[in-house]
C-alpha cells in the first residue's frame, strides 16, 4: 500500500523552491529572447531578398519539425566536441528561446500581415524610411492583437523548462529528480511538482484568456 510521507515532503520543499527559482529565471530569460528573436525573424521573413526568405523560411522550418529535447542534446553534448561549450542554463536558455521564437515568429507574421496595406502606403507617401515605418506605424498596431498569443508561449515556456532537467540543469524538474533518485521516495516529489507547475500555469492561462477577451471588448481603433 503506498503511504503518504510527510516527512518526505518537508525534506523536499526546501529543494522545490530552489528549483523554483530557476525555473522562473529560465522562463523569464528564455521568453525574452524568443519574443526577440521571433521579431527578427518574423521581419526577416519579409526581406525584398528573396535568398534571406528563403533561409530564414528554411531554418524556421527546422527547428519547429525538430523536437526541443533533440535541440537541447545536440547543444549540450555535442556542441562542446567542435569548441563551443555552454553551461546548462545558458545551453537550455538559448535553445529554448530560439525554440519558442520560431513559433512566435508565426505569431508575429500574422499580426503584421493583418495590418492594413494602407498602413504601408501611408508611410510611404509621408517618406518615412523602412525603419521607422516598423517602429512607429507598423509594429504599435501588430503587437497589441497579438499579446494573449504571445502569453500562451510564456506559459508553454514554464512547462517545457523542465527539460532542462536532461542537461544537468537543476530547476523544478532536476531537483525533484535529484531527490526522488537518492531518496527512493517518487510518490511525494512527483506529486508536488505536478502541482506546483498546475498552480502556476493555470491562473496564467486564466489570466491570457481574461486579457485576451478585454482586448476584442476594446480594439485598437
Amino acid at each position: 500500500m503506498i503511504m503518504w510521507d510527510m516527512e518526505v515532503v518537508y525534506e523536499f520543499l526546501p529543494r522545490l523552491w530552489s528549483g523554483l527559482v530557476i525555473t522562473v529565471e529560465v522562463t523569464i530569460l528564455a521568453t525574452l529572447l524568443a519574443l526577440v528573436y521571433g521579431l527578427v525573424m518574423a521581419v526577416l521573413e519579409r526581406s525584398p531578398a528573396a535568398p534571406v526568405r528563403r533561409l530564414v523560411g528554411m531554418l524556421l522550418e527546422f527547428v519547429r519539425r525538430t523536437p526541443p529535447l533533440i535541440q537541447l542534446y545536440f547543444a549540450f553534448y555535442v556542441l562542446p566536441s567542435i569548441g563551443f561549450m555552454l553551461d546548462g542554463f545558458t545551453c537550455g536558455v538559448i535553445v529554448m528561446g530560439i525554440h519558442i521564437g520560431s513559433y512566435m515568429a508565426e505569431v508575429y507574421r500574422s499580426g503584421i500581415d493583418a495590418v492594413d496595406k494602407g498602413q504601408w502606403e501611408a508611410a510611404c507617401a509621408l517618406n518615412y524610411g523602412k525603419g521607422d515605418t516598423w517602429r512607429f506605424i507598423i509594429l504599435p498596431q501588430a503587437i497589441l492583437p497579438m499579446i494573449p498569443a504571445l502569453g500562451n508561449y510564456l506559459v508553454l515556456m514554464f512547462k517545457d523548462s523542465a527539460l532542462l532537467s536532461t542537461i544537468t540543469v537543476l530547476d523544478m524538474m532536476g531537483e525533484t529528480v535529484v531527490f526522488a533518485n537518492s531518496s527512493y521516495h517518487y510518490l511525494e516529489p512527483m506529486t508536488i511538482v505536478g502541482i506546483v507547475y498546475l498552480l502556476i500555469s493555470i491562473p496564467c492561462a486564466f489570466g491570457l484568456r481574461a486579457l485576451e477577451k478585454s482586448l476584442n471588448k476594446n480594439p485598437q481603433s
